[in-house]
């Protein structure tokens, strides 16, 4: 059992990084690092990766910690993209169309392609990606 564990973390933790690396390089080449906030999901990357390969190399228990810790970032990271990605399209709507209000307000921010509302979304799949990476991982070993 725990042989097929490592297989299997492996394999996640492979396809992690590579969905973390995809976004970075599509951050970078969106320009989302215009102000401060948006440097977030840049850092968030940069440490997740440093994460998974320390996991990957020792697999000890601090390890596995900082990873958990770092997933849990990238999840509250996306909940938090994902709102300020829609107030920035909602006062864009709202200064736009002054007289819309309700449904028709959400509607239309989270239709909106700049910024896309839920791509923030991308964030929290990939830290819940990150969090079963860990599953059933203790004290440096498996657990059965």
């Amino acid at each position: 059992m725990p042989h097929d564990f490592r297989f299997i973390r492996t394999i996640l933790l492979a396809i992690l990084a590579l969905g973390l690396i995809g976004t970075g390089i599509e951050l970078l080449f969106l320009g989302h690092d215009e102000d401060p906030i948006q440097l977030v999901p840049l850092v968030l990357i940069a440490v997740g990766l440093i994460a998974i390969v320390w996991f990957a190399v020792s697999g000890s228990p601090w390890s596995a910690r900082a990873l958990r810790v770092t997933m849990v970032a990238f999840v509250a990271a996306g909940g938090l993209g994902i709102a300020l990605h829609y107030q920035a399209n909602k006062e864009f709507t709202k200064e736009v169309d002054p007289s819309i209000e309700g449904f028709a307000m959400f509607k239309k921010a989270m239709q909106s392609k700049t910024p896309p509302a839920m791509a923030p979304g991308s964030m929290a799949q990939l830290g819940l990606l990150g969090l079963a990476c860990t599953y059933r991982f203790a004290k440096g070993r498996e657990k059965t």
